[in-house]
C-alpha cells in the first residue's frame, strides 16, 4: 500500500470494504474498474483491457465504461450474476482540497435492482431470505421494485416440511436467496436451489439471523397495525428471516427503503398449491422447452394494459385462491365487466396510457428517478380522475371497493407541471428541466445566460459614448476573461477607472468593476443555474417520495381494475362461462376445452369434452386411447379450468361447477436429471412419491404414463399400485385422471370404487386412423402404436415388420393363456347395465350404436352409416 498513489489506495481501501463486488470506481467522466474487476468485466462485456500507472512496477490493469451509458453495461453484469458496488465522487472537484471524496452509494445485486432496463414489466424480481430453525422455516420474499414484501412460517417437523418450503420458492422463482447455514440440515430444499432454481445464492452469517436484532430492525420498519398479525402468530423463525432480509436489503440500498412499509404475513392455507412441476407441466407463466410467455396460459389471459397489471394477473395464475367469497367476488366482477362493453372498453383505453407507478414511486422514493420520470409520473396520474369516475357506474363490490382505495395524486399532478417543463432532459445535473416563471433568480440567471451578447453589446455602446472612443470593443478570452481594448491612439481618452490588464504592440486592454461584475454574473450563471434547478428538483422529488404510499395503494387498484378488464375481454372473445363455485368436492365441466391449445389452433374447431369427478363413484377417471389422440390435453385442460376458476377467471365451457380444489399436482411426460444423477423413470417416481405424500382428498392428481419407463410388468404393477392407493379414501381418495397404455387397467372398473373408464375414440380404415378427439366411456380397444409410428413418418419397411413383431407376441401371449388362437382377451367394458335384442347380432348391434358418435360424422359418412345399421337391424329381427 506504501508504494500506491493516493488514488490507488482509496481505490483499495473502498475495495476492501466491497471484496464480492466488482467495484466501479467514478473518475470523472468514467467508471474505472482496476485489477481482477477489470479483467472480469473486460471478458463478459467484451471491452478493451488496457493499463494505468499506479505507483508500483507494474501497471494495474483497467478498463472503464462513460458513466452516462453506465446502467446498460451494469445491467448485463447484473444479469450474469454479478454484484456491482457503484462508488460516486461525493464533493465538487472544483471545491475539493487534494484528493476528491469518494464513496459506494449503492450496490447492485440480482434481487435489489430497481433500475427499468434490468427488469421485466411483466413479473416481479424477487429476493427471499430462508432462516431454517429447529421448528419452522421463516420465508421473507421482497420485491424492492415495487415495494411489497411477503412473508410467511412453514413448520419443520412436518412429514413434508422441505416440500412445502420447495413449493414457496418454486411459485416466487426468487432470483437472489439469502439463507442461514442450518438449511443445508435439509438436503432436498438445497438440491431444489441448486437444480432447479437459476439464482444467486448466499449465506449469510449467524448474527444476521440475531433475534433481538432483528425483532428491533422490523419494529424500525413497519408500524404495529402492520406488525400486528405476526406477533399474534409468535412467529419467532420468520422475524429471523424478515430482520435479516431488511439488514441486507438496507446495506445494498444505502436508505431506509421508505418504499417498504407493508408487509403481507401470510398462510401457504391460504392458496392452492402448486408445486414446480405442476406450474412446469400445465405451462402456466411459461413454455416446456422454450421458457417464453407464448404458448402458456398466461399468454392467452394477458389482455392487461398496464405493467402492475401484468404483474398482478401472473401472480394470481401462480396462487389461485381457496376462500370462496374472494372467488366470487372476482368472478361477479368479471362477470359485470363482460355485460358491460362500453365501460370495459373505457377503462382499457384509458389504463393503456397509465405507466408502471410502483415502480417509478420506488425510484422516486430512492432518489434516483429523473425529471422524464417525475413527468412520467404527472402524465400517468392524469389519466386516474377519468378511471375513478368510470368506476363509480359498476356495481360489483369488488370494483366498488377498488374504486374507494384509488387516490387520483391530482395534488402531484399539479406539482409536478408546476415545476417540472414539458420535455425535460435525461440528465438532473446540467439544468434545462424546471419549468420558466417558477423560480425568480432561476429566470434572472437564464435571462443572463441567453442574452450574453446583448449585455455585452449594451456595455460596449455606453463605454463609447461616455468615453468619446468610437473604435472601443469588448472581447473575451479564457485567460483573462472579457476585456476593453482601446488603441494607442486613444489612450489619453482612457478614463481613471479603468484597470489596465494587458499591453499589446498597438493597443491596451483594460477591464471595469462592471465588466467583471457582469463577467462573474455571465460565467458563473450557467453553473449556478444547473446547481438551483438541481436543488429545486431534489426538493420536489423529495416531496413525492414522501407520498410513495398514496401512490402504491393507487397502483395496486389500478392494476386490480386492469386485470378484471382484461379477463372480462378474454371471457367475450373466447366464450368463457362463469363457473358455478361451490364448497362441496363436484367438478362438473360441460363442453370443456383447453385454453391454449384452442387459442393456437385459430379458426380450426377445438373438440369440446365432458368432465365428471367427485369424492364418490367418479373419483378416478382411467383414460386410454393411442398417443397423439388427445388424452394429455384434455387432463391439462380439466386443471387449467380449475386453476382458472379458483384464480378468479372465468373458463372455457359451455357449463361447469367446481368444487374448491386444495391442490393440483401432474406427473406429466418423461424427462431426466442427468446433472443430479437420475434417471427418466427415477425422476418419474421421485414426483409420484412427492405427489402421493403431499395430496389430500380435496386435490386433483393429473397422472400420464405413471410407469413406462421401466419393464412392462414392474411398469403395470406400479400403475396398478399408485391408482389403487390414489383411489383409496382411507389412504388418499383424490380426485385423479388417470391416462395409460396399460389396457390391464381397465380392469379396475367394477372392482375399486370410484374408478371409471374412458378411452379417446379413433376411427380407423385399413391401416389408416383419424384421431376423433372425443373422450366417451369405455376402455379403447387397441393403442394403435404402430398405426401412430406410420403417422410420424416411420419407414414403411419399419411398420411392415413391426406389424409381423406384434402379431408374433400376440399369439405367443395368446398361447401361453391356453387361449383360442387369433381370440384376444376383450377388454373390460363399463359395469354399466347392458340392453339386449336377445341373440348375438343383437349384442353386436348394440355395441355398435353405443360406441357411434354421430358428432364426428359427414353428412353422406352419416347416411351410410344409418343404412348399415337398417340393413343389420333387419337380420336380427
Amino acid at each position: 500500500m506504501a508504494e500506491l498513489t493516493p488514488m490507488m489506495k482509496q481505490y483499495f481501501e473502498v475495495k476492501q470494504q466491497y471484496p464480492d463486488t466488482i467495484l466501479l470506481f467514478r473518475l470523472g467522466d468514467f467508471y474505472e474498474m482496476f485489477f481482477e474487476d477489470a479483467k472480469t468485466v473486460s471478458a463478459e462485456l467484451e471491452l478493451v483491457l488496457t493499463g494505468r500507472d499506479c505507483g508500483q512496477a507494474e501497471r494495474a490493469p483497467m478498463c472503464g465504461v462513460p458513466f452516462h451509458s453506465a446502467e446498460g453495461y451494469i445491467a448485463r453484469l447484473v444479469s450474469r450474476g454479478y454484484k456491482v458496488a457503484v462508488c460516486e465522487q461525493t464533493e465538487d472537484p472544483a471545491l475539493a482540497k487534494g484528493l476528491v471524496k469518494r464513496e459506494v452509494t449503492r450496490v447492485l445485486t440480482p434481487g435489489t435492482v430497481i433500475e427499468s432496463a434490468m427488469l421485466d414489466e411483466g413479473r416481479n424480481n424477487f429476493l427471499a431470505c430462508v432462516f431454517a430453525g429447529k421448528d419452522a422455516f421463516g420465508l421473507c420474499v421482497a420485491d424492492v421494485s415495487t415495494g411489497c414484501m411477503h412473508l410467511t412460517q412453514l413448520s419443520a417437523k412436518q412429514k413434508n416440511a422441505e416440500q412445502a418450503l420447495t413449493n414457496e420458492l418454486g411459485r416466487f422463482m426468487p432470483s437472489e436467496l439469502l439463507f442461514n447455514g442450518t438449511l443445508s440440515d435439509y438436503p432436498k430444499v438445497c438440491a431444489f436451489i441448486a437444480g432447479r432454481m437459476s439464482v444467486v445464492a448466499q449465506e449469510l452469517p449467524d448474527e444476521s439471523f440475531a433475534p433481538a436484532a432483528c425483532e428491533k430492525l422490523m419494529r424500525d420498519q413497519f408500524d404495529e397495525q402492520t406488525l400486528e398479525p405476526l406477533d399474534r402468530a409468535g412467529a419467532s423463525e420468520a422475524v429471523c428471516a424478515l430482520g435479516a432480509a431488511l439488514d441486507y436489503l438496507r446495506g445494498v440500498q444505502k436508505n431506509e427503503l421508505p418504499n417498504i412499509r407493508e408487509l403481507d404475513f401470510y398462510s401457504d392455507a391460504n392458496f392452492m398449491k402448486l408445486d414446480v412441476a405442476t406450474l412446469r407441466n400445465l405451462e402456466i407463466v411459461e413454455t416446456l422447452r422454450s421458457r417464453e410467455k407464448r404458448g402458456t396460459l398466461l399468454w392467452v389471459l394477458d389482455k392487461t394494459r398496464t405493467a402492475m397489471g401484468k404483474r398482478m394477473l401472473r401472480t394470481r395464475l401462480e396462487q389461485p385462491l381457496l376462500n370462496l367469497t374472494q372467488i366470487i367476488k372476482r368472478h361477479n366482477a368479471v362477470a359485470e365487466l363482460v355485460s358491460k362493453t362500453a365501460l370495459r372498453e373505457d377503462l382499457g383505453l384509458l389504463l393503456g396510457n397509465v405507466q408502471d407507478l410502483e415502480r417509478l414511486a420506488t425510484r422516486i422514493s430512492f432518489g434516483t428517478a429523473n425529471a422524464r420520470e417525475l413527468k412520467s409520473l404527472s402524465q400517468a396520474v392524469s389519466f386516474l380522475p377519468q378511471i375513478h369516475a368510470l368506476l363509480s357506474e359498476s356495481e360489483s363490490a369488488l370494483l366498488q371497493s377498488t374504486r374507494q382505495s384509488m387516490d387520483t395524486l391530482e395534488d402531484i399532478r399539479r406539482r409536478v407541471d408546476e415545476i417540472i417543463c414539458e420535455e425535460p432532459p435525461f440528465s438532473v445535473r446540467e439544468g434545462g428541466m424546471i419549468r420558466a416563471g417558477f423560480h425568480a433568480e432561476l429566470d434572472e440567471l437564464r435571462d443572463i445566460v441567453q442574452n450574453c451578447k446583448g449585455y455585452i453589446a449594451q456595455v460596449q455602446q455606453r463605454e463609447q459614448e461616455k468615453t468619446g472612443i468610437k473604435k472601443l470593443k469588448i472581447g473575451y478570452n479564457r485567460v483573462f476573461g472579457y476585456y476593453i481594448e482601446i488603441s494607442n491612439g486613444y489612450k489619453e481618452l482612457v478614463p481613471e477607472d479603468y484597470i489596465r490588464k494587458q499591453t499589446l504592440a498597438n493597443c491596451e486592454r483594460y477591464i471595469t468593476q462592471e465588466l467583471k461584475e457582469l463577467e462573474s454574473k455571465v460565467l458563473g450563471a450557467q453553473e449556478r443555474i444547473a446547481k438551483l434547478e438541481y436543488e429545486l428538483f431534489e426538493a420536489l422529488r423529495g416531496e413525492i417520495g414522501a407520498q410513495v404510499h398514496r401512490i402504491q395503494r393507487t397502483a395496486a387498484a389500478v392494476a386490480e381494475t386492469d386485470v378484471q378488464c382484461a379477463l372480462a375481454q378474454v371471457a367475450a372473445e373466447n366464450r368463457y362461462v362463469c363457473p358455478d363455485m361451490r364448497g362441496d368436492a363436484v367438478i362438473r365441466i360441460r363442453d370443456g376445452r383447453h385454453p391454449v391449445v384452442e387459442k393456437t389452433l385459430g379458426n380450426a374447431p377445438f373438440v369440446p369434452n365432458d368432465t365428471v369427478l367427485d369424492d364418490g363413484e367418479n373419483s378416478c377417471a382411467i383414460i386410454t386411447g393411442p398417443n397423439m389422440a388427445g388424452k394429455s390435453t384434455y387432463m391439462r385442460q380439466v386443471a387449467l379450468i380449475v386453476l382458472m376458476a379458483q384464480a378468479g377467471s372465468f373458463v372455457p365451457a359451455s357449463d361447469a361447477q367446481i368444487g374448491l380444489v386444495d391442490s393440483i399436482f401432474t406427473r406429466i411426460g418423461a424427462s431426466d436429471d442427468l446433472a443430479a444423477g437420475q434417471s427418466t423413470f427415477m425422476v418419474e417416481m421421485s414426483e409420484v412419491a412427492a405427489i402421493l405424500a403431499n395430496a389430500t382428498q380435496k386435490s386433483l392428481i393429473v397422472f400420464d404414463e405413471i410407469g413406462r419407463g421401466t419393464s412392462t410388468f414392474d411398469g403395470m404393477s406400479i400403475a396398478r399400485a399408485v391408482l389403487e392407493y390414489a383411489a383409496d379414501r382411507r389412504r388418499l381418495g383424490a380426485k385423479t385422471l388417470f391416462a395409460t397404455h396399460y389396457h390391464e387397467m381397465t380392469e379396475l372398473e367394477g372392482h375399486l370404487a370410484g374408478v371409471k373408464n374412458y378411452n379417446i375414440s379413433v376411427k380407423k380404415r385399413g391401416d389408416d386412423i383419424t384421431f376423433l378427439r372425443r373422450i366417451v366411456r369405455g376402455g379403447a380397444d387397441g393403442s394403435y402404436g404402430i398405426e401412430v409410428a406410420k403417422i410420424a413418418g416411420i419407414p414403411d419397411a419399419v411398420v411392415a415388420r413391426a406389424k409381423v413383431v406384434l402379431k408374433e407376441l400376440e399369439d405367443s401371449e395368446m398361447d401361453r393363456q391356453n387361449l383360442p388362437q387369433g381370440k384376444a382377451a376383450a377388454p373390460a367394458q363399463s359395469a354399466a347395465p347392458q340392453l339386449s335384442f336377445g341373440s348375438t347380432a343383437g349384442e353386436k348391434l348394440l355395441d355398435e350404436m353405443r360406441c357411434l358418435d354421430v358428432n364426428t360424422l359427414t353428412p353422406i359418412e352419416a347416411m351410410s352409416k344409418l343404412h348399415e345399421l337398417c340393413e343389420q337391424a333387419k337380420d336380427v329381427g
